[in-house]
């Protein structure tokens, strides 16, 4: 049986005008821009869709624009977490799951929990979710590393924890849980530039940054390497390496909002804390991006 969350999903940036509000014009484009170019699934109000800036409202509206667009033709998987597990499952049992096919829950950020705790936290989650459940494990951003073994627990105890969104970096990790995660749990790269090494050890794909700007390239990458044909992969894996590095110097989303605006894809515009990149990475992102587009 194939797993729902295999190949390339995409983490949707938020596009904005210059007031500042929502471009659901733009949006409705790129979700069009990633179906009709080979991306498997999309990833909703993720960290990329810059959630933590807006309101209840505007996600709503964003997830309603999404649905709309995509109307069933690939999943949507809806960004669903946070640092305390009882709001958490409110928000579940206050969402309407209606054309939603899974949630991608990130492990609690600031409170760094022990990792008895993590699996706590997550099987509530996974309890209160009618969908299937992708953890993510993001060390940088949370300042916590769900490890192998606790990665494997959650998936063991709860059948709906189907994947997990590794973006720890440690290659060592992503092996361990291929190799001893029960049956349907599958490790999804969290970073455009493991996503290549991770299924070379039996990974089965990426939630990507990148491809908001490049979806051709970045599915093809993906579909190649599943596909055991790794010479080709390869090649665009190494043709965007330099790209995958310079979207992510000064922190995401700026750098793929500059790339979206090169590419005349939405406005490089990004709500604070978030903050525009540099001009000089700016020139760079361009000068590369012209090289692949």
């Amino acid at each position: 049986m194939t797993h729902p969350f295999k190949g390339a999903g995409v983490a949707l940036v938020t596009p904005f005008k210059e007031d500042n509000s929502i471009d659901f014009n733009a949006l409705e484009n790129i979700v069009e821009d990633q179906i009709s170019n080979g991306m498997d699934y999309l990833v909703a109000l993720g960290t990329t869709a810059e959630t933590p800036t807006l309101s209840l409202k505007e996600q709503k509206e964003v997830v309603a624009c999404i649905k709309a667009k995509n109307d069933k033709r690939v999943p949507l998987v809806l960004g669903l977490g946070g640092n305390d597990p009882y709001k958490i499952m409110l928000d579940i049992q206050a969402t309407d799951f209606s054309a939603i096919d899974g949630i991608l829950s990130v492990t609690p950020y600031y409170n760094k929990p022990s990792q008895e705790g993590l699996i706590e936290h997550y099987k509530l989650v996974c309890k209160t979710s009618p969908v299937p459940v992708i953890l993510y494990n993001v060390p940088s951003r949370t300042g916590v590393n769900m490890k192998a073994k606790t990665s494997i627990q959650v998936a063991k105890e709860c059948s709906n924890a189907i994947a997990i969104k590794e973006a720890s970096g440690i290659s060592s990790q992503v092996a361990r849980m291929v190799k001893h995660g029960p049956e349907g749990f599958a490790v999804i790269s969290g970073d455009d530039v493991l996503a290549l090494p991770i299924i070379s050890v039996g990974g089965i794909g990426v939630i990507s940054v990148t491809a908001n700007v490049l979806p051709g390239k970045l599915s093809q990458l993906i579909h190649f390497a599943n596909e055991g044909k790794f010479a080709e992969a390869r090649e665009l894996h190494l043709q965007m390496i330099d790209f995958f590095k310079l979207l992510f110097r000064e922190g995401n989303p700026g750098g793929i909002k500059a790339a979206m605006e090169i590419a005349g894809k939405a406005k490089n515009i990004v709500r604070l804390p978030s903050y525009p990149i540099s001009k000089k990475l700016y020139g760079e992102i361009e000068a590369e991006l012209k090289t692949l587009l």
